[in-house]
């Protein structure tokens, strides 16, 4: 029986969504094959509960650390799999068997993260780019999220886009019953979730969100996820703009908090400057919530018609639009219908058989 290795080291992680997904849907397909999962040691019980007869190793290898490029070249080596699946590009280049690698995003390799040293950053982001090129070149398949990521690696790495398939990935219903926020039961508000990463153009919101107050005196803005290390550069421009009664950063929250902010909200606002598939977007859809993006990158092709568009480059065009959504009731309906009929769209199962298509015919190349 062939013998596929799954390297799910990024489990438990926002970005390691899509392997925890893939890997519970895959075993409901009951595969033709051994599978291999390998993780850190802290998920292998999670494995081991939603996929019993796959085998479950802990890997001990940290991504993009030195040890991934030797150990775990070598961990796989003893293995002896027939492929791959790399859920990363983070992985061993000295890795030479066959292979399918995901790559989510290009957005690494055009953002810097302000709150870390710029040259050892941009050393860093040197090699993330050749391992990237060298990763999907001696691939025998790559899985992108979307169409737009799958044309944008092509160019990037310089393969055949033939040799790519986009996989749309899909939202969930949160285990958690929604639970209020402290203090926002009864306020008006419209909310963001995520890092605070520059990618994510939570300044210009915080911008925008002057101009909205202009017509929206007692509206607040909610900007929910972990504060990382760029967190005080937000709160000094929130002061500066003299918006610090009506900003209000709630760091990380439970997922049924964010549910209920997400079925209360006014209008979710998505400003992102690069995203390879939008999940935050299609979760707000989920629950309800009115549906306001930018429109740049993979977003309108996943979102579709259930979006009121923005240029996440115009502070005035995100003030705009966000007063056109919160006037229109009718919008607002017309937002909230379109999205429940879009999030139906994508399913983490069809996700799963397609990924399963890709390993049969990549087992059956020379």
């Amino acid at each position: 029986m062939k013998k596929i290795v799954i390297d799910a080291r990024e489990s438990g992680t926002s970005t390691g969504r899509y392997i925890d997904m893939l890997i519970e849907n895959l075993y409901v397909l009951k595969p033709a094959f051994d599978v291999v999962v390998l993780t850190k040691s802290h998920r292998i019980e999670h494995f081991n509960k939603v996929a019993p007869k796959f085998t479950v190793i802990k890997s001990r290898y940290k991504e993009f650390g030195f040890g991934e490029q030797l150990g775990l070249a070598w961990q796989l080596y003893r293995l002896k799999p027939d492929l791959v699946h790399f859920g990363m590009v983070q992985q061993p280049v000295l890795y030479m068997g066959k292979s399918i690698t995901t790559i989510h995003d290009l957005t690494t390799t055009r953002f810097r993260n302000p709150s870390k040293n710029r040259l050892i950053f941009w050393i860093k982001q040197q090699v993330y780019k050749w391992v990237i090129r060298v990763s999907l070149r001696k691939a025998t398949h790559v899985i992108t999220p979307t169409e737009f990521v799958k044309d944008d690696v092509a160019k990037f790495a310089h393969i055949n886009s033939r040799k790519i398939t986009a996989t749309y990935e899909a939202a969930d219903i949160f285990d958690q019953k929604p639970e209020p926020i402290p203090g926002l039961e009864d306020k008006d508000f419209i909310m963001f979730n995520g890092r605070p990463l520059p990618h994510k153009n939570l300044r210009r919101l915080i911008r925008s969100f002057v101009l909205v107050r202009e017509k929206y005196p007692n509206l607040l803005l909610v900007i929910a996820g972990k504060k990382d290390a760029s967190y005080k550069s937000y709160v000094a421009l929130v002061k500066e703009l003299g918006l610090e009664e009506s900003v209000l950063f709630t760091d990380f929250i439970p997922d049924g908090q964010l549910r209920w902010a997400m079925e209360h909200t006014k209008a979710y606002v998505y400003p992102s400057l690069s995203e390879g598939f939008g999940l935050p977007g299609l979760e707000a859809m989920l629950y309800g919530a009115p549906l306001i993006s930018s429109n740049a990158t993979c977003l309108p092709e996943v979102y579709g018609d259930a979006a009121e568009y923005i240029d996440p480059f115009s502070e005035e065009d995100i003030a705009k639009k966000i007063k056109k959504v919160l006037a229109s009731e009718k919008r607002q309906k017309e937002l909230v219908a379109a999205g429940k009929k879009q999030v139906k769209k994508y399913s983490w199962k069809k996700m799963a058989e397609q990924t399963l298509a890709i390993y049969q015919n990549a087992l059956e190349k020379k």
